[in-house]
């Protein structure tokens, strides 16, 4: 049975902003603010992560009719370390430097509590193309938050942005490094976990407060309505 497009498009809108792993759910904060220290680590641990959801979100929708309930829970960390391994072999193979800068993270992602949790509550009752459609959408909730935080960490921290890009992108990504602030003194907080607890707090405050400003904006139009045919009426 095929998932009709609005549904999935739904679908995709819920789980990367309506239920953003990291500004709404908070589910794994701890590689989250571990490692958001610039934009390239966070792209880096977004990307893999995004790659690890697709791939148990995949795989759990294909498998859910051959599992018992009994067993379904420890089939899925079985999956999702599986597909975690992948992405780590996948990672050294590829980007070593990078792999060796994320260190203890990649293969943490295991323990991701979002990640068993999209397994579970949407991948083990959806169809394959619902499952990786949720799985791509709430990766690039995560990988977006994590590129938020570690472009305010780092530009607050040392004044550039994109700073060892060449980890991510090659040599040629050396030439993308902005030095935004020449002569930045260096500010040591926003690079250390406090930091990343009051950077992530800002972001939350942030979004929380546009969404706020949306409701109001959408409770005001139909009050709005009548005023504009009255006066067009006249």
């Amino acid at each position: 049975m095929t998932t009709p497009k609005p549904a999935l498009k739904s679908t995709f809108l819920d789980a990367f902003w309506v239920q953003n792993t990291g500004l709404v759910v908070l589910l794994g904060l701890c590689p989250l603010l571990a490692v958001s220290s610039t934009v390239v680590n966070g792209l880096g641990l977004g990307l893999a992560t995004t790659l690890v959801l697709i791939i148990s979100n995949l795989s759990v929708s294909l498998a859910r009719g051959l599992l018992r309930p009994e067993i379904r829970i420890p089939a899925f960390v079985l999956i999702i370390a599986s597909a975690v391994t992948v992405t780590e072999l996948l990672m050294r193979a590829y980007l070593f430097d990078l792999y060796r800068v994320l260190g203890i993270f990649i293969p943490l992602i295991v323990t991701n509590c979002a990640i068993i949790g999209r397994a579970e509550a949407f991948a083990s009752r959806n169809g394959p193309l619902a499952a990786v459609v949720d799985g791509l959408g709430t990766g690039l909730g995560f990988c977006l938050t994590l590129v938020l935080l570690g472009a305010l960490r780092e530009f607050i921290g040392q004044g550039t942005l994109l700073a060892d890009a060449h980890l991510l992108l090659g040599s040629w990504g050396q030439a993308l490094t902005l030095n935004l602030v020449p002569d930045h003194p260096g500010f040591l907080l926003a690079l250390l976990p406090p930091g990343a607890f009051i950077g992530l707090g800002l972001l939350i405050a942030a979004r929380n407060a546009w969404q706020q400003r949306r409701q109001q904006q959408a409770l005001a139009q139909p009050a709005s309505a009548p005023e504009r045919d009255a006066h067009a009426q006249a």
